[in-house]
């Protein structure tokens, strides 16, 4: 499976759910049992990498305003939520954090934001094919700290400034 492929069946599972995360799981488990095992393990490798290239603490100060606050599993199952928001969210979003501003046309902090379930789609969608947990997928750990100059998440003029236009959208 190539990078197309992988963002063609988030697309696809996201549009079919109308955004819901929770369905958009389902429903990219019931794609991936479609597949041969290796398109699946492919699929948990592009998932995987770019899991690992949102762990940046610009990406968790975004994912605080959004959520008005954010844990460390919450910032996680953002992630998740982000590459389940499709290439030119999570591209976007990667390059330039305060652009979520402008790349969201609607946000609910209810349902949006929480991806937890889409982070095991392929796992599942593995087990389900083969009986068995999926090996190691052979991708370097995220590092042990987010990428970038830390935030200070308890300082709303700091998060303000750093975050212009998600704070002008969200906050005020």
């Amino acid at each position: 499976m190539d990078e197309l492929e992988f963002w063609e069946l988030v697309d696809a599972s996201r549009t079919a759910a109308d955004g819901d995360p929770e369905e958009q799981a389902d429903l990219l488990v019931e794609r991936l049992i479609r597949l041969d095992p290796e398109s699946v393990l492919d699929f948990a490798r592009h998932f995987e990498s770019r899991y690992n290239r949102a762990y940046t603490w610009d990406l968790w100060g975004a994912a605080w305003v959004l959520l008005d606050g954010a844990s460390d599993d919450a910032f996680d199952f953002f992630r998740c939520w982000l590459i389940g928001q499709g290439r030119e969210t999570f591209e976007g979003a990667v390059h330039d954090p305060d652009a979520l501003a402008e790349l969201l046309e609607e946000f609910d902090e209810e349902i949006d934001g929480d991806g937890e379930e889409l982070g095991y789609a392929a796992d599942e969608a593995y087990e389900q094919l083969t009986g068995i947990v999926a090996p190691d997928l052979g991708i370097e750990p995220a590092p042990s700290e987010p990428e970038g100059t830390p935030v200070d998440f308890e300082n709303e003029a700091a998060l303000a400034e750093r975050f212009p236009r998600l704070w002008a959208r969200f906050k005020e």
